[in-house]
């Protein structure tokens, strides 16, 4: 059985957390601005039922996927690494199930989007709980919330929800993952240059 953790281990893991966090903030700001743009793109583009707006939904999710899955190994001593390589690997795993078999149907692709999104809110609260009190947790902690919410809603609403939901939740749930990153991006730059003032 682990030893639950001293205080000083706790506070030791938080400052090399924060020290990875400022070495690395320019990452951590490329993936913000990657995921705005994709969740922008998502809603600019409403849900449709043809095959063309599935397989764009498809590479943003993949293209999303493999930014974050860059972006761990980019980082990879930081408490997050673990949750967002989860993260991005669901999200490439939905991008090609999306993009390559775009005959699949609405309902299913509503399922497998319900089914990321409360897997990518349970994964993001758990980072936010782990690399808190680094300032900007609480935007990481905010976009778990924010997915798990977009996955119950979709589900609870099926299967009328495949009609009306996916392009407008997908774009705000990126929106709200992309800001987070910036934030913490943001308040990693601070850091960076208060250090580099010294």
């Amino acid at each position: 059985m682990a030893q639950p953790m001293s205080v000083s281990d706790i506070e030791m893991r938080v400052a090399e957390t924060r020290a990875l966090i400022t070495a690395k903030w320019g990452w951590f700001l490329a993936l913000g601005i990657v995921l705005i743009i994709a969740g922008l793109a998502a809603i600019a583009f409403p849900l449709v039922s043809t095959i063309a707006a599935k397989v764009m939904l498809g590479w943003l999710f993949l293209i999303g996927g493999v930014m974050m899955i860059i972006h761990a190994f980019q980082a990879p001593g930081w408490q997050g690494f673990l949750w967002e390589l989860l993260i991005g690997i669901l999200y490439a795993v939905a991008g090609g199930y999306l993009a390559f078999f775009p005959l699949t149907g609405l309902l299913t692709l509503a399922i497998l989007l319900a089914m990321l999104f409360i897997a990518e809110g349970v994964f993001e609260v758990i980072m936010a709980v782990r690399v808190r009190p680094h300032e900007g947790w609480i935007w990481l902690l905010l976009s778990g919330i924010a997915a798990l919410a977009v996955g119950v809603i979709i589900a609870m609403g099926l299967p009328e929800s495949a009609v009306w939901a996916l392009g407008l939740l997908v774009g705000i749930n990126l929106l709200f993952s992309g800001w987070s990153y910036v934030f913490l991006a943001l308040a990693g730059r601070r850091a960076h240059e208060a250090a580099a003032a010294r």
